[in-house]
Protein backbone atom coordinates (compact mmCIF):
# COMPACT_ATOMS: atom_id res chain seq x y z
CA UNK A 1 0.00 0.00 0.00
CA UNK A 2 1.56 3.23 -1.17
CA UNK A 3 1.23 6.25 1.44
CA UNK A 4 -1.15 7.79 -0.28
CA UNK A 5 -3.67 5.01 0.44
CA UNK A 6 -2.47 4.84 4.04
CA UNK A 7 -3.42 8.02 4.69
CA UNK A 8 -7.25 7.68 2.69
CA UNK A 9 -8.03 4.58 5.01
CA UNK A 10 -6.89 6.37 7.85
CA UNK A 11 -8.50 9.58 7.49
CA UNK A 12 -11.77 7.25 6.56
CA UNK A 13 -12.18 5.94 9.92
CA UNK A 14 -12.89 9.56 11.58
CA UNK A 15 -15.18 10.73 8.31
CA UNK A 16 -18.74 10.04 8.23
CA UNK A 17 -21.51 10.99 5.40
CA UNK A 18 -23.30 9.77 2.09
CA UNK A 19 -21.17 6.58 0.79
CA UNK A 20 -22.60 5.98 -2.80
CA UNK A 21 -26.08 4.40 -1.41
CA UNK A 22 -25.06 2.47 0.93
CA UNK A 23 -26.20 2.88 4.17
CA UNK A 24 -24.34 4.19 7.20
CA UNK A 25 -24.54 5.08 10.79
CA UNK A 26 -22.96 8.11 12.06
CA UNK A 27 -20.87 8.16 14.54
CA UNK A 28 -21.81 9.37 18.54
CA UNK A 29 -25.39 9.58 16.96
CA UNK A 30 -26.36 6.05 18.78
CA UNK A 31 -26.72 7.18 22.53
CA UNK A 32 -23.10 6.72 23.25
CA UNK A 33 -22.04 5.45 26.88
CA UNK A 34 -18.98 4.88 29.07
CA UNK A 35 -17.69 1.81 30.48
CA UNK A 36 -14.66 1.81 33.17
CA UNK A 37 -12.02 0.02 32.23
CA UNK A 38 -8.40 0.49 34.85
CA UNK A 39 -9.92 3.51 35.31
CA UNK A 40 -9.81 4.62 32.04
CA UNK A 41 -13.00 5.79 30.15
CA UNK A 42 -14.39 3.87 27.25
CA UNK A 43 -16.57 5.39 25.03
CA UNK A 44 -18.87 2.44 22.94
CA UNK A 45 -22.20 2.42 21.27
CA UNK A 46 -24.95 -0.34 20.76
CA UNK A 47 -27.22 -1.23 17.79
CA UNK A 48 -29.76 -3.74 17.53
CA UNK A 49 -30.22 -7.14 19.38
CA UNK A 50 -30.06 -10.62 19.34
CA UNK A 51 -26.31 -12.33 20.28
CA UNK A 52 -23.89 -9.68 20.97
CA UNK A 53 -21.21 -9.21 18.66
CA UNK A 54 -17.81 -6.85 19.52
CA UNK A 55 -16.59 -4.80 16.43
CA UNK A 56 -12.82 -3.80 16.97
CA UNK A 57 -11.76 -0.82 15.00
CA UNK A 58 -8.13 -0.36 13.62
CA UNK A 59 -5.17 1.63 14.50
CA UNK A 60 -5.77 5.84 14.55
CA UNK A 61 -9.71 4.97 13.66
CA UNK A 62 -12.98 4.65 15.83
CA UNK A 63 -15.95 3.12 15.88
CA UNK A 64 -16.56 4.85 12.71
CA UNK A 65 -14.01 2.02 11.22
CA UNK A 66 -17.46 0.22 10.67
CA UNK A 67 -20.19 2.66 9.48
CA UNK A 68 -20.63 0.78 5.84
CA UNK A 69 -21.22 -2.49 7.68
CA UNK A 70 -23.07 -1.88 11.32
CA UNK A 71 -26.69 -1.46 9.41
CA UNK A 72 -26.99 -4.80 8.44
CA UNK A 73 -24.87 -6.29 11.32
CA UNK A 74 -27.76 -4.58 13.53
CA UNK A 75 -30.21 -6.40 12.44
CA UNK A 76 -29.05 -10.29 13.35
CA UNK A 77 -26.57 -8.82 16.03
CA UNK A 78 -26.80 -6.96 19.40
CA UNK A 79 -23.58 -4.92 18.17
CA UNK A 80 -21.43 -3.17 20.61
CA UNK A 81 -18.24 -0.91 19.09
CA UNK A 82 -16.30 0.73 21.67
CA UNK A 83 -13.24 3.16 20.65
CA UNK A 84 -10.33 1.32 21.95
CA UNK A 85 -8.22 3.15 24.69
CA UNK A 86 -6.20 6.76 23.38
CA UNK A 87 -9.05 6.49 19.82
CA UNK A 88 -12.12 8.62 19.20
CA UNK A 89 -14.14 9.49 22.73
CA UNK A 90 -12.01 7.18 24.68
CA UNK A 91 -9.49 8.15 26.85
CA UNK A 92 -5.95 6.82 26.84
CA UNK A 93 -4.71 4.05 28.83
CA UNK A 94 -0.56 3.79 30.33
CA UNK A 95 0.96 2.35 26.79
CA UNK A 96 -0.56 0.27 23.76
CA UNK A 97 0.18 -3.16 23.23
CA UNK A 98 -2.09 -5.92 21.08
CA UNK A 99 -2.06 -7.54 24.70
CA UNK A 100 -3.25 -4.36 26.80
CA UNK A 101 -6.06 -3.51 24.41
CA UNK A 102 -7.26 -7.66 24.47
CA UNK A 103 -7.05 -7.08 28.02
CA UNK A 104 -9.29 -4.06 27.89
CA UNK A 105 -12.14 -6.37 25.45
CA UNK A 106 -12.10 -8.74 28.00
CA UNK A 107 -13.00 -6.71 30.95
CA UNK A 108 -15.16 -4.53 29.05
CA UNK A 109 -16.93 -8.09 28.50
CA UNK A 110 -17.36 -8.88 31.90
CA UNK A 111 -18.04 -5.28 32.71
CA UNK A 112 -21.16 -6.18 30.24
CA UNK A 113 -22.12 -9.32 32.03
CA UNK A 114 -21.97 -11.22 28.72
CA UNK A 115 -22.21 -14.81 28.66
CA UNK A 116 -20.56 -14.71 25.02
CA UNK A 117 -19.82 -13.12 22.67
CA UNK A 118 -18.94 -13.32 18.47
CA UNK A 119 -16.28 -10.71 17.23
CA UNK A 120 -15.23 -8.64 14.51
CA UNK A 121 -11.99 -7.22 14.46
CA UNK A 122 -9.92 -5.31 11.44
CA UNK A 123 -6.56 -4.32 11.38
CA UNK A 124 -5.35 -3.53 15.05
CA UNK A 125 -8.76 -4.81 16.08
CA UNK A 126 -7.81 -8.05 14.66
CA UNK A 127 -4.89 -8.62 16.15
CA UNK A 128 -6.70 -8.04 19.20
CA UNK A 129 -9.75 -9.95 18.68
CA UNK A 130 -7.04 -13.16 18.52
CA UNK A 131 -5.06 -12.54 21.54
CA UNK A 132 -9.07 -11.91 23.20
CA UNK A 133 -10.13 -15.61 21.74
CA UNK A 134 -7.05 -17.37 22.78
CA UNK A 135 -7.43 -15.68 26.77
CA UNK A 136 -11.21 -16.00 26.81
CA UNK A 137 -12.14 -19.07 25.57
CA UNK A 138 -14.78 -19.28 28.44
CA UNK A 139 -16.71 -16.03 26.21
CA UNK A 140 -15.74 -15.76 22.63
CA UNK A 141 -17.83 -18.26 20.40
CA UNK A 142 -16.29 -17.42 17.15
CA UNK A 143 -13.66 -14.26 15.59
CA UNK A 144 -14.07 -12.34 12.38
CA UNK A 145 -10.40 -10.92 10.93
CA UNK A 146 -9.61 -9.04 8.59
CA UNK A 147 -6.24 -7.44 8.03
CA UNK A 148 -4.44 -9.11 11.11
CA UNK A 149 -1.00 -9.81 10.84
CA UNK A 150 0.77 -11.75 13.57
CA UNK A 151 4.46 -10.15 13.45
CA UNK A 152 5.55 -6.98 11.79
CA UNK A 153 7.32 -9.82 8.85
CA UNK A 154 3.40 -10.29 7.64
CA UNK A 155 3.59 -6.24 6.35
CA UNK A 156 4.18 -5.97 2.63
CA UNK A 157 7.48 -4.43 1.61
CA UNK A 158 7.91 -0.91 2.63
CA UNK A 159 5.27 -0.81 4.75
CA UNK A 160 7.16 -1.03 8.06
CA UNK A 161 9.69 1.69 6.97
CA UNK A 162 6.58 3.83 6.72
CA UNK A 163 5.46 3.44 9.93
CA UNK A 164 8.87 4.45 11.54
CA UNK A 165 8.08 8.19 9.34
CA UNK A 166 4.54 8.53 12.17
CA UNK A 167 6.41 10.78 14.66
CA UNK A 168 4.12 13.54 15.98
CA UNK A 169 5.96 16.04 13.74
CA UNK A 170 5.34 14.01 10.67
CA UNK A 171 1.74 13.79 11.43
CA UNK A 172 1.17 17.70 11.89
CA UNK A 173 2.42 18.12 8.05
CA UNK A 174 1.94 15.43 6.34
CA UNK A 175 -1.67 14.19 8.23
CA UNK A 176 -3.02 17.33 8.88
CA UNK A 177 -6.32 16.30 8.25
CA UNK A 178 -6.81 13.26 10.53
CA UNK A 179 -5.03 15.27 13.32
CA UNK A 180 -7.65 17.84 13.41
CA UNK A 181 -10.48 15.31 13.10
CA UNK A 182 -8.84 13.01 15.77
CA UNK A 183 -8.66 16.32 18.02
CA UNK A 184 -12.83 16.82 17.62
CA UNK A 185 -13.31 13.48 19.23
CA UNK A 186 -10.48 12.95 22.14
CA UNK A 187 -11.27 14.32 25.45
CA UNK A 188 -7.36 14.48 26.12
CA UNK A 189 -6.40 17.05 23.23
CA UNK A 190 -3.25 18.25 24.52
CA UNK A 191 -2.14 14.11 25.06
CA UNK A 192 -2.14 13.58 21.54
CA UNK A 193 1.40 13.30 20.55
CA UNK A 194 1.32 10.21 23.29
CA UNK A 195 -0.88 8.65 21.45
CA UNK A 196 0.98 8.55 18.51
CA UNK A 197 4.16 7.87 20.14
CA UNK A 198 2.63 5.13 21.86
CA UNK A 199 0.54 3.55 18.74
CA UNK A 200 3.95 3.55 16.74
CA UNK A 201 5.74 1.65 19.16
CA UNK A 202 2.66 -0.91 19.10
CA UNK A 203 3.23 -1.21 15.26
CA UNK A 204 7.22 -1.40 15.37
CA UNK A 205 7.07 -4.20 18.37
CA UNK A 206 8.20 -7.29 16.10
CA UNK A 207 5.86 -10.00 17.46
CA UNK A 208 2.04 -8.91 17.45
CA UNK A 209 0.26 -11.78 18.53
CA UNK A 210 2.91 -15.09 19.75
CA UNK A 211 2.64 -18.34 17.80
CA UNK A 212 1.51 -19.64 20.69
CA UNK A 213 -1.91 -17.65 21.43
CA UNK A 214 -2.38 -18.52 17.66
CA UNK A 215 -2.30 -22.07 18.49
CA UNK A 216 -4.37 -21.61 21.80
CA UNK A 217 -7.43 -20.81 20.18
CA UNK A 218 -9.87 -23.09 20.42
CA UNK A 219 -13.04 -21.35 18.62
CA UNK A 220 -13.89 -21.21 14.52
CA UNK A 221 -12.08 -17.86 13.16
CA UNK A 222 -12.53 -16.44 9.98
CA UNK A 223 -9.30 -14.99 8.60
CA UNK A 224 -9.95 -12.28 6.05
CA UNK A 225 -7.12 -10.63 3.71
CA UNK A 226 -7.83 -8.00 0.72
CA UNK A 227 -5.74 -9.67 -2.61
CA UNK A 228 -3.93 -5.84 -2.51
CA UNK A 229 -3.68 -5.72 1.87
CA UNK A 230 -0.66 -4.04 3.64
CA UNK A 231 -0.56 -7.54 4.92
CA UNK A 232 0.95 -9.77 2.93
CA UNK A 233 -1.41 -12.68 1.19
CA UNK A 234 1.22 -15.29 2.37
CA UNK A 235 1.41 -14.40 6.09
CA UNK A 236 -2.32 -14.42 6.31
CA UNK A 237 -2.28 -17.86 5.00
CA UNK A 238 0.45 -18.51 7.69
CA UNK A 239 -1.41 -17.22 10.39
CA UNK A 240 -4.94 -19.37 8.95
CA UNK A 241 -2.82 -22.61 9.06
CA UNK A 242 -1.71 -22.02 12.67
CA UNK A 243 -5.17 -21.32 13.68
CA UNK A 244 -6.79 -25.02 14.05
CA UNK A 245 -10.48 -23.91 13.73
CA UNK A 246 -9.84 -21.66 11.11
CA UNK A 247 -11.22 -20.69 7.63
CA UNK A 248 -9.57 -18.13 5.26
CA UNK A 249 -11.01 -15.68 2.67
CA UNK A 250 -9.52 -13.32 -0.15
CA UNK A 251 -11.48 -10.35 -0.99
CA UNK A 252 -10.76 -9.83 -4.65
CA UNK A 253 -9.78 -5.72 -5.88
CA UNK A 254 -9.40 -4.78 -2.04
CA UNK A 255 -6.90 -3.05 -0.22
CA UNK A 256 -6.51 -2.95 3.62
CA UNK A 257 -9.74 -0.74 3.39
CA UNK A 258 -11.78 -4.09 3.33
CA UNK A 259 -14.74 -2.41 5.32
CA UNK A 260 -15.17 0.45 3.03
CA UNK A 261 -14.15 -1.21 -0.07
CA UNK A 262 -16.40 -4.08 0.05
CA UNK A 263 -19.13 -3.75 2.83
CA UNK A 264 -21.37 -5.51 1.11
CA UNK A 265 -18.79 -8.65 0.82
CA UNK A 266 -17.48 -8.40 4.17
CA UNK A 267 -21.32 -8.53 5.80
CA UNK A 268 -22.06 -11.58 4.27
CA UNK A 269 -19.20 -13.30 4.79
CA UNK A 270 -19.42 -12.50 8.47
CA UNK A 271 -22.67 -13.23 8.88
CA UNK A 272 -23.19 -16.72 7.05
CA UNK A 273 -19.69 -17.57 9.00
CA UNK A 274 -21.10 -16.34 12.84
CA UNK A 275 -24.71 -17.73 12.59
CA UNK A 276 -23.65 -21.33 10.63
CA UNK A 277 -23.96 -24.32 12.60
Amino acid sequence: MNNLIFLSFIIFSFSSGSTYGQATINYGLANGRYVSVNNTRIYYEEYGKGAPLLLLHGGFGSINDFQKVIPELSRHFRVIAPDSPGHGRSEQADSLSYQLLASYFSRMIDAWQLDSVYVLGWSDGGDAALILAADRADKVRKVVVSGANSTTDGLVSGELSHLKKLTPDYITIAMKEWLDNYKMFTPQKDNWRKFINDSKKMWLTRIAVPESKLRQIKCPVLVIVGDHDIIRLEHAMEMHRSINESEFAVLPGTSHATFSQKPKLINKLTIDFLLKK
